[in-house]
């Protein structure tokens, strides 16, 4: 009733309605073509890499034209941006989920001094700025995490990892030459707050040490309870510790329940998780949303563990350089990465990509081995 009491009224919810709070309406922001369609799109079709139409049951046709952004971008970069999209678009333009930046126009004409404006743009290294291309039976841009620039638990870098794995899979952003689209993925913790548990191949960054504590100043930084609350394991527990001769409150951790997630970490600063030699990449694949062809599919692990390579990242980028040659190479028209390795059995596809199978990757019964590999735990090693 305080809305009532306000002056609110139900049968009338536009009267006296406030209406300058929060971001202005998306809809103030279509192109006029996308206003004037909206419902009304009969069909699309990839015309080139990185070049959409789409086309409307009155003939309206809006062309899109897809270039490669980052995740993260400097105020420079975003007016330029602004700069093509005024001067191309009559000031539109949109980014998709993937970080790829879509400038929209309404007449086939406009659609090649658009592409050339873009590539004409490089960075002063020489690297091209807007790349065109992300569409179809390729590879997008990769969808990522914060990495070491923004938070706090991760175990490798975002930006540098991606930058250097797209260097190497440039090429299939530029063409459509792979059997469907791939997707690739990075997070860089366990909590995952990348796409990594349904990705073509996915880059998980990887703790493999139980928080260090910090004694000294643990009771001074943190609430205590708050970080035993924080632990989905409950590997924290209360404990007295002597240090130089005084008596502190602390806590103690059970390393093997702790699942190296950073959760404490996140509540108390005196647990911190980061480490040189224990963090790293697992390489994971053959996850996808798509309910197209089989159901959706989580990732597995494929590659237990790669230490970490600032800056560019060699050996986690060589992998997946080799894994999306041998889907390349191997897969069915429309095949998605995992059902090509479930076609051909994973046996085989470790054999594919040239990758090592272990001990660490047999299914252990804490999942259901029949929702997972081969649907068995019987997985048969082929040499």
């Amino acid at each position: 009733m305080a809305f009532v009491s306000s002056g609110y009224n139900p049968d009338k919810p536009m009267e006296n309605r406030l209406s300058d709070l929060g971001p202005r309406k998306y809809d103030e922001f279509y192109p006029e073509v996308i206003k004037n369609n909206k419902g009304k799109w009969l069909y699309h079709e990839i015309l080139e890499p990185g070049v959409l139409v789409h086309v409307s049951e009155t003939g309206d046709e809006v062309f899109t034209v897809r270039a490669g952004g980052c995740r993260l971008m400097s105020t420079t970069h975003i007016r330029e941006i602004c700069e093509i999209a005024e001067k191309h678009c009559d000031g539109h333009v949109r980014f998709t989920t993937r970080n790829n930046i879509e400038f929209m126009v309404d007449a086939k004409e406009k659609v090649e001094p658009l592409k050339k404006d873009l590539e004409s743009r490089k960075f002063n290294g020489g690297s091209m700025k807007f790349p065109v291309g992300g569409t179809g039976a390729g590879i997008t841009n990769i969808v990522h995490t914060q990495g070491w620039i923004h938070c706090h638990t991760p175990a490798t870098d975002a930006s540098g990892p991606v930058k250097a794995a797209m260097d190497v899979l440039f090429d299939d952003f530029k063409s459509m030459r792979l059997p469907a689209h791939l997707r690739v993925s990075l997070a860089c913790c366990l909590n995952m707050c990348g796409a990594v548990h349904c990705s073509d191949i996915a880059i998980l960054g990887y703790h493999r040490k139980p928080p260090l504590l910090d004694h000294e100043y643990l009771d001074k930084m943190c609430e205590i309870p708050l970080a035993i609350a924080a632990c989905p394991t409950a590997a924290i527990k209360p404990s007295k510790v002597d240090f130089k001769g005084k008596e502190l409150k602390s806590v103690a951790v059970k390393d093997d329940r702790c699942m190296y997630c950073g959760n404490c970490y996140t509540m108390c600063p005196s647990m911190p998780l980061a480490d040189t030699e224990g963090d790293g990449i697992v390489l994971m694949a053959g996850g996808k949303v798509s309910n197209r062809i089989s159901i959706p599919k989580f990732s597995k692990v494929v590659v237990a563990f790669i230490p970490n390579e600032a800056p560019r990242w060699p050996k986690t980028t060589a992998i997946i350089k080799n894994m999306v040659e041998a889907y390349s190479n191997g897969a069915n028209k429309y095949e998605r990465l995992g059902e090509w390795a479930e076609r051909i059995g994973w046996e085989r596809f470790f054999e594919a990509c040239e990758l090592d199978f272990t001990h660490h990757l047999i299914d252990d019964f804490r999942d259901p081995a029949y929702l997972t590999w081969r649907q068995t735990s019987q997985f048969k090693f082929s040499k």
